[in-house]
């Protein structure tokens, strides 16, 4: 069952799919979100795919940060100060930018990730 799905969907899908499962209160890394959608080594990939996604669909991109805990727009944008008030408002501390990953990063069990992603 899972094979087939793998093969219809693509890896921007694959990744929104992982992004939509962060939960309110935690964050992950670009890299984590890449591993998880099956794509090692594609954190690049990830940014692209949240770049790409429209905003009617309401994609929680401010939950990705790299993997340092930082966010990586730049300082002085207007999405750099959105991803802040976003995550501030989910009761995520963040200074100067960075984010404790000891404190907020989402650990999801195997068990909801076999259930929840169909690929």
């Amino acid at each position: 069952m899972h094979c087939d799905n793998e093969q219809q969907l693509t890896p921007i899908q694959r990744i929104l799919m992982v992004v939509d499962m962060i939960p309110e209160g935690k964050v992950t890394t670009y890299g984590q979100v890449a591993d998880l959608a099956g794509l090692p080594k594609r954190a690049r990939l990830v940014s692209k795919a949240l770049k790409s996604s429209p905003p009617s669909r309401n994609t929680p991109w401010h939950r990705v940060i790299n993997s340092q805990g930082k966010i990586s727009l730049p300082k002085d944008s207007h999405g750099y100060r959105t991803q802040i008030e976003l995550l501030r408002c989910e009761n995520i501390e963040v200074n100067q930018g960075k984010v404790r990953l000891s404190d907020y990063k989402w650990q999801p069990c195997i068990a909801t990730l076999v259930m929840d992603l169909p690929f």
